[in-house]
């Protein structure tokens, strides 16, 4: 068993090398800096810090950049390093009512309060390969001066008001679902998920899932395993101010200001008791501009209030476990993974009981025979 041990010690070596050697790849060709992942790589950035739950962008670089951009492989290493971190008290609530908006659509709405900006985003954009083009050269003006790339920045700096505020004074969108009383806040990083979940828990779960897992089950429920087809009442990118209250002398400070995508879709009423019929909510707020996720967030969160709405959950999207125990990318791919591990003693164990079990079929077979000759 020791030259078993020491031999995997030197295959494991020989195989930190080899990574380190791919990860650099051709030397002839200048290393990758963080910094360039950062400002070049912003949405994969954003994807890490938000799986990652930890909203460092240096350190969510650094991280794609020693993974090879395997974007889930990132978020664990984000998490290992934020497991380290001391923990010195809570933020306030975001109040994203003074977000200062990059980009906002709410598109049950010509013409929205507030109004739309289209900001950065690809949803206009063709799907054309830039074979060697300088993508900002590329968008130029009519007058063909170059596009200023933080022209749009110039609108952020007002509160723009939510395109939800005419059905919530009419009284054809429910109000907003109450928190806990004492105000407490679940924190899923020290505390286990456990079933039932409150909202608090079921969000932080969906924030920081594996987006193509809940865009996955989102889009189930748009293709009819969910009847939760949505509107999007808001979408917004931006700035939120993260501040802290100091316990010991009860001041509030701003510590910084942090970049989220927040969502807010309308879907069909519910069927609450001794209830007028009211629109319905889905809600999502995710680190960073995740857009994608956001919205299959707002429709995961409207599907797994179904009890709550009244409704009898029988769908996949309203099975609170199916959907929370397994969004998780860091714990989903460790389970899946660990099967590359030695499993040879589990293995010789159901290769004997199997070995049984033929040698009692063969045995079986062969008194059948035996009968059938009789």
């Amino acid at each position: 068993m020791s030259t078993v041990i020491k031999g995997g010690e030197a295959a494991i070596r020989a195989s930190h090398k080899l990574v380190a050697e791919q990860r650099r790849g051709d030397v002839a060709v200048p290393e990758l800096s963080a910094a360039q992942v950062r400002e070049q790589l912003g949405l994969g950035v954003d994807r890490v810090i938000s799986e990652g739950s930890l909203y460092d962008r240096e350190l969510a670089a650094l991280a794609i950049k020693q993974s090879q951009c395997d974007l889930a492989e990132a978020a664990f290493l984000v998490r290992a390093f934020r497991a380290t971190l001391r923990r010195f008290g809570v933020s306030a609530p975001f109040d994203t009512d003074k977000m200062a908006v990059r980009r906002r659509v709410a598109p049950i709405y010509k013409d929205p309060p507030g109004g739309q900006f289209l900001g950065p985003t690809y949803d206009y954009v063709h799907r054309f390969i830039e074979l060697g083009q300088d993508p900002i050269e590329e968008c130029r003006d009519d007058d063909d001066a170059p596009l200023d790339p933080t022209a749009y920045e110039a609108a952020d700096t007002s509160a723009i008001e939510r395109s939800v505020g005419g059905l919530l004074a009419e009284d054809l969108l429910e109000p907003l679902p109450g928190g806990d009383p004492s105000g407490k806040v679940a924190d899923l990083t020290r505390e286990p998920l456990s079933f039932p979940a409150q909202r608090d828990t079921r969000l932080q779960a969906l924030a920081r899932g594996d987006e193509g897992y809940l865009l996955c089950l989102a889009y189930s429920s748009l293709r009819g395993y969910g009847r939760n087809h949505p509107y999007i009442a808001d979408l917004r990118i931006g700035e939120v101010a993260v501040s802290f209250v100091i316990p010991e002398i009860g001041l509030s400070v701003t510590l910084g200001e942090i970049t989220v995508t927040e969502c807010q879709t309308v879907h069909q009423p519910g069927n609450v008791p001794d209830a007028p019929p009211r629109l319905t909510r889905g809600y999502a707020l995710v680190l960073g501009q995740n857009e994608r996720k956001a919205i299959s967030i707002a429709l995961l969160d409207r599907g797994l209030r179904a009890e709550e709405l009244g409704e009898e959950p029988l769908l996949p999207t309203q099975d609170e476990e199916l959907v929370l125990a397994n969004c998780d990318n860091v714990s989903s791919a460790g389970l899946v993974q660990h099967l590359k591990l030695p499993h040879y003693v589990d293995f010789k164990g159901q290769i004997q009981v199997l070995r049984r079990r033929r040698a009692e079929y063969e045995r079986s077979r062969a008194e059948q025979e035996e009968q059938a000759a009789e």
